[in-house]
């Protein structure tokens, strides 16, 4: 997209007043994000979590829930801002993280937490949305 394109895109959201009820939000219905998980904080363990050393971490049910939750359970030293490690989060999948990012309110910088993943998490009305991309190679990668 070119960067008069994003500017039109972004001053007809600027114009939007409402969203009906049966209309998605612009994330998806404009910016073409797809949803990939809400993210759960907890302080409970939870029945097999898996714990992140490197990330201070305990993360459970991501791969086995239909639905995408993921409980998170941090680390009492883990160097994430509280609102991420107390309020529930949505995860978007993105094409372009950059583009992603341009004009919103950064709470973690981009960063990869394991291979040919990269995420970032902004401010949305208050609330932490993560925003995810991964590398043409991992999404090439199929389960036996």
């Amino acid at each position: 997209m070119s960067l008069s394109d994003k500017k039109t895109k972004h001053a007809d959201l600027a114009t939007i007043t409402a969203r009906q009820g049966h209309e998605p939000p612009s994330a998806i219905s404009v910016e073409g994000w797809r949803y990939h998980h809400i993210g759960i904080p907890t302080q409970t363990p939870r029945p097999g979590e898996i714990h992140v050393p490197h990330l201070k971490i305990h993360v459970s049910a991501f791969e086995s829930s239909p639905c995408g939750v993921q409980w998170m359970r941090f680390d009492a030293d883990a160097p994430y801002p509280e609102i991420i490690k107390t309020v529930p989060h949505v995860a978007f999948e993105v094409d372009d993280l950059a583009a992603a990012l341009e004009g919103k309110e950064i709470l973690t910088p981009p960063n990869s937490p394991s291979e040919g993943v990269t995420v970032a998490m902004i401010l949305d009305h208050g609330a932490p949305i993560e925003l995810i991309t991964f590398s043409p190679a991992l999404k090439s990668k199929t389960v036996d």
